[in-house]
């Protein structure tokens, strides 16, 4: 019987830390960062999404965003999923959400108390509204952002007017 606990012990932990050795990582950056990000100037099309967990409809489009970066994994499409939620939240709320959603794309949270301070160098038309999201090729130099939820067709045609 301790023979066959050991083995339950060792099954269940070895199946745990396996499935956080391919948890998502979420990592806190600070605006600097993500604005190097944002003024690549490669032949990638970039699709930066501004999301929060407490924002139903940004929420609801998440899945578009995955599946978008699943559908075009052969081409030279990125997705980054930039969450707005506070960084003191990034244990309690932001992890276990991206854990929950099977979330593959690259997640970060962006670090900045302040938005007054970044929300005109994403745009200057940038209300600070969620969802919102930053299209562009540095090659093509070609950008576009939304500042609404998209529908699945409105998220594949934007997408395909950067795309060769």
């Amino acid at each position: 019987m301790k023979s066959f606990r050991l083995f339950l012990l060792l099954l269940t932990g070895g199946l745990l830390s396996a499935g956080a050795a391919r948890a998502q990582q979420v990592s806190v950056i600070k605006f600097a960062e993500l604005q190097q990000r944002l003024n690549r100037q490669n032949d990638t099309t970039y699709v930066v999404n501004f999301w929060a967990t407490w924002c139903a409809p940004c929420v609801k489009e998440l899945p578009l965003f995955e599946q978008l970066n699943t559908t075009h994994a052969d081409k030279k499409v990125k997705v980054l999923l930039v969450s707005m939620d506070y960084a003191s939240q990034l244990n309690k709320k932001v992890k276990p959400f991206v854990l929950r959603r099977g979330l593959k794309s690259e997640v970060v949270l962006l670090g900045e108390t302040d938005p007054n301070t970044y929300l005109e160098k994403v745009d200057p038309k940038w209300s600070g509204a969620l969802p919102f999201t930053v299209m562009w090729n540095g090659r093509q130099n070609r950008r576009a952002t939304f500042e609404k939820e998209f529908t699945p067709a409105e998220l594949a045609a934007e997408v395909a007017r950067f795309l060769p």
